[in-house]
């Protein structure tokens, strides 16, 4: 198990400790921390020695601000062979996280976006703080909500998850606790102490599960009241609708200034994606865990061709920073169905595997 200066290890009592170390760049994930942080989980995981793993990102800005996109548009567009590696070791991570074992405790202090939702969301024990700011914002880089969008926005109460994964929102602590996106709410300042607790805490008393709690309880906090909850119902009244169209027609009629900054931030993302966005969670409620990583593979291959929106959207807003894309198509209505249908066909290589 490789230990570097990108992901730190080490083992607390019977804790193991995955600390993402790249602060400057906001914990961003590379393709040789996905590989590293997943040979941790499966050595510890066989290692009865190690009852709980607790993952945490550097610094006090972020737990983990996504992939390092950058590079893999980058070798997107000259064919080289790290955008699809990338994209194969970030989902069967994903979905290692998912299925594991073991109690898996995320501590979500700064921002939580992109790839750092896929790091986190998928564990049972997911802890924000009054920090924590989350995002699924890949639409407005030409992307879908990937690292397991399809499986976590899709079951989010009404329509909520779709909203998120359109508009890239951002949420506190308080509104991911009330749409089944955290566990608990801890202030920023108990995380040593907490941490010191599982590093003592005696793993013969119960499950390791209960062990876990029983070391939360003492610091566990009230997180308040978010501001999701007072737009609930324009939420999912707008965004039930079957088309991207009939979406953005619902909130032009609707007509509240909430509507108007809803349309506002829609109206920058790529509208191919938008289109696509809107399939893909529509097909990822009625699907299990594997088949929705394995619709995201498929999609992300397409999503990586050369001249795509996602260059596009990158250039934009990461490297040239002008923050004005040239989407194409640069409406919804001109994207047609068959624009949408090639991002869920089968790529050259096939689908992935686990």
């Amino acid at each position: 198990m490789e230990n570097f200066e990108d992901v730190l290890l080490s083992q607390r009592g019977s804790v193991g400790f995955i600390v993402l170390n790249r602060p400057k760049a906001l914990n961003a994930i590379t393709f040789d921390m996905v590989t590293c942080i997943h040979a941790a989980l499966t050595k510890w995981e066989a290692d009865p020695a190690i009852k709980a793993v607790v993952i945490e990102g550097a610094g006090d800005r972020a737990f983990c601000a996504g992939g390092d996109v950058i590079a893999v548009s980058k070798a997107g567009q000259t064919q080289d062979p790290l955008s699809r590696e990338f994209f194969q070791a970030e989902y069967r991570l994903n979905r290692a996280i998912h299925q594991y074992s073991k109690p898996y405790i995320a501590f979500l202090d700064g921002i939580t976006m992109g790839g750092g939702v896929g790091l986190s969301v998928h564990g049972d024990c997911r802890i924000v703080t009054e920090r924590t700011m989350f995002a699924m914002p890949e639409t407005g880089i030409g992307l879908f909500p990937d690292v397991g969008g399809s499986y976590f926005l899709s079951r989010c109460p009404g329509q909520v998850g779709l909203y998120l994964g359109l508009t890239g929102a951002r949420l506190g602590a308080a509104d991911m606790l009330s749409i089944g996106l955290a566990d608990h709410y801890m202030p920023a300042s108990t995380r040593e102490a907490f941490f010191a607790a599982l590093e003592n805490a005696d793993w013969s008393t119960g499950s390791s599960k209960d062990v876990v709690g029983a070391c939360a309880k003492d610091f566990l906090a009230d997180a308040g009241t978010g501001d999701l909850e007072f737009q609930r119902d324009l939420i999912d009244e707008t965004f039930s609708a079957t088309t991207m169209e009939e979406i953005l027609a619902r909130l032009q009629a609707e007509g509240s200034d909430a509507a108007q900054t809803i349309l506002k931030h829609l109206s920058t993302k790529s509208p191919t994606l938008l289109k696509v966005t809107l399939v893909q969670l529509r097909r990822g409620v009625q699907q299990d865990f594997d088949t929705n990583m394995q619709m995201e593979y498929r999609m992300v291959r397409h999503a990586l061709r050369p001249g795509s929106d996602f260059h596009e959207g990158v250039r934009a807003l990461l490297i040239d920073k002008d923050k004005s894309p040239h989407w194409s198509p640069d409406t919804v209505q001109a994207v047609l169905d068959t624009d949408v249908d090639a991002f869920f066909k089968v790529p050259a290589e096939g689908d992935l595997e686990f």
